[in-house]
């Protein structure tokens, strides 16, 4: 979608210094920079690589004010997020130009409801009562079951599977592969026999507004309550949340984590990639733990901008000072 760097500094509250009028249609490397393409450069040292690239503009900081460059930019206190928030206004293409279409092969109950400009792709199934915000849409093979709320504007990509009852926020991204509300992993044994029974698991799971969620992930829906995905927070591939589990606002996840049953995961927390943390453990307010720590069952985590790493984790000057001290005592024998 072509834009002047007009509309563009507009958008995303950014100093215009040149040409408004100039029309750019996407973002790059300053490497590997096209005509109609803006970059951005977050030190002074890398200005004039970026004025010198194919750019039609440049995002940079104060420090580009002063000189007279061959290129419009746009100063920013922050380019980098500047030229993120600049990538997505040029990737949503205007209200007026959203039709959507509904694929031939898409199957869509009678009774579901769906919101202008929605768009379904090759062979969506859509259940009964579910109700899809405007805007939003959804990949091939998708299959979203009776009863599911999704709100606006929210991208769906191919093969995802959302459970009957699972909430949806507006502006949520669900990648491909991604499994949304399934049963948990629940069961009760029974002594007299040894065999294990499904304990219900009839919950929902609900996911606020400008959650992504990465490929081939799972979110199980609560077995008696609610799982619950708070705003903002940022899922990787391969993630595993159980069931119960309640995720703050702003939370990130990396890859390959685990999380069991009624974990609580508060505000602002990082967790690494291949963490496992056991049932019922907490982990508070700004806590980073790092890749393949673990956390043990009912255990909590406190400290905020402190970061844990290892199993059982623990902070991480502590956790270097053991290693120090083992190995000095294996150099010791």
């Amino acid at each position: 979608m072509k834009r002047s760097l007009q509309q563009i500094a507009d958008a995303v509250a950014a100093r215009l210094c040149g040409d408004g009028a100039v029309q750019v249609s996407g973002v790059a490397s300053v490497a590997s920079a096209r005509s109609e393409d803006v970059v951005f450069v977050e030190e002074r040292k890398h200005l004039s690589s970026a004025l010198e690239s194919r750019a039609a503009a440049v995002i940079a900081g104060e420090f580009a004010l002063g000189d007279s460059p061959a290129k419009p930019f746009l100063v920013s206190d922050h380019p980098k997020l500047t030229f993120a928030r600049v990538a997505r206004f040029l990737s949503e293409p205007d209200h007026d130009s959203r039709k959507g279409t509904v694929h031939g092969t898409a199957v869509v109950h009678a009774s579901a409801r769906l919101g202008p400009g929605v768009a379904l792709g090759e062979h969506a199934i859509i259940g009964e009562k579910v109700e899809i915000g405007e805007y939003t849409s959804l990949g091939a093979g998708c299959v979203i079951a009776a009863g599911v709320k999704m709100g606006r504007a929210c991208r769906i990509y191919p093969n995802v599977t959302i459970y009957a009852g699972t909430v949806l926020g507006d502006h949520v991204i669900v990648h491909a592969g991604a499994v949304l509300g399934s049963d948990g992993f629940g069961y009760v044994r029974d002594r007299s026999t040894g065999r294990y029974e499904k304990f219900p698991q009839v919950g929902r799971l609900v996911i606020e507004d400008d959650v992504e969620i990465g490929a081939n992930t799972t979110i199980d829906r609560g077995a008696l309550d609610e799982t619950r995905i708070r705003r903002g927070t940022k899922i990787d591939n391969l993630v595993h949340i159980g069931h119960n589990c309640q995720i703050g606002e702003d939370v990130v996840i990396a890859a390959q984590t685990g999380l069991s049953g009624s974990i609580v995961i508060e505000n602002n927390v990082v967790l690494g990639g291949q963490v496992g943390i056991g049932e019922h453990a907490r982990i508070e307010e700004g806590v980073m733990l790092g890749g393949q720590g673990g956390v043990l069952p009912h255990k909590v985590l406190r400290g905020k901008g402190v970061a844990f790493w290892g199993t059982p984790a623990q902070p991480v000057r502590q956790y270097l000072k053991q290693l120090a001290a083992l190995a000095r005592l294996v150099r010791g024998r």
